[in-house]
């Protein structure tokens, strides 16, 4: 199934697309995708619907994030070798882990907002795995079996604040509008494996990022595993798993973004984003 969240900012109800691509309100069935709805309970409830007979939504009305405000988003670091390699850092011998704050999370196709006096903004097309059920210390043959589903997560970042203020990385990846997510969670019946998945990002029509999760250092599974040993993982927790090469930082000269410019990425069978850059306002 792919789920997802429609409507206007702060006002999004849950809907489903059916097999013509078009969306259709599930609202009377849950309240929302969120952590008490994403349990493996009310998603069979769900996949017993049919689809063509519930209310058809409007064409080209807005997405918001595929997954009301997660109690966390987590975000592994340096999960590629090439990526680690693009920015001078050595491969990792344990998963990065670091947080993007919940607050940044926005729809998949919403603007994205430069923090005021950002000089270093950069864009990383990332695989996101959506927690379906408690995971507390899990072994990684059976974490996936916690999973709900996968989506798509632009980690935007600031660079000046993730390395240049300090030693937490969380400094440049949780500001306003840097978690554009979905445009849907796709249930992971439907992602038999997340470690085959082709992944992209195009900066005002130009290829930046061309990538595979095949590619990762530490799998979807060992990221679970691990996370599950530092925190509780609750159903609706989001972790952000790494992103290729391709990004900013890593080019010679580094590029960043800035207002205007346009970014568009995926990943293969979780659909597509589109965000335009804004220039720092106090009102979003």
């Amino acid at each position: 199934m792919k789920l997802l969240r429609y409507g206007s900012v702060g006002k999004e109800k849950p809907g489903i697309v059916d097999k013509d691509g078009n969306i259709r309100s599930v609202a009377e069935f849950v309240s929302d995708w969120n952590g008490d709805a994403l349990n493996a309970k009310t998603l069979a409830k769900i996949a017993k619907l049919k689809t063509d007979k519930l209310p058809l939504v409007k064409k080209g009305t807005r997405i918001g994030a595929c997954v009301a405000r997660p109690a966390k988003f987590v975000a592994i670091g340096l999960n590629y070798a090439d990526h680690a390699a693009e920015t001078g850092s050595p491969i990792p011998k344990e998963p990065v882990v670091f947080n993007k704050w919940t607050s940044c999370i926005v729809g998949p196709n919403d603007d994205v907002m430069l923090p005021k006096d950002s000089v270093k903004s950069d864009w990383e097309c990332e695989l996101g795995v959506v927690i379906g059920t408690q995971a507390r210390s899990v072994s990684k043959k059976d974490a996936l079996k916690y999973v709900a589903g996968y989506c798509v997560v632009n980690d935007v970042s600031e660079r000046a604040w993730q390395m240049e203020h300090g030693m937490t990385w969380d400094k440049g990846k949780g500001f306003d509008t840097f978690g554009p997510m979905g445009p849907w969670l796709v249930t992971s019946d439907e992602v038999p494996n997340p470690q085959k998945l082709a992944m992209w990002l195009d900066v005002n029509g130009k290829r930046m990022q061309t990538g595979s999760t095949k590619t990762m250092i530490f799998d979807v599974a060992t990221v679970i595993a691990y996370c599950s040993k530092l925190m509780t993982l609750e159903p609706g927790d989001v972790i952000t798993t790494g992103t290729p090469p391709g990004v900013g930082l890593g080019m010679k000269p580094p590029v960043f973004l800035k207002p205007g410019d346009v970014m568009a990425l995926g990943i293969e069978g979780l659909g597509e984003q589109r965000q335009i850059v804004k220039k720092y306002s106090a009102n979003r």
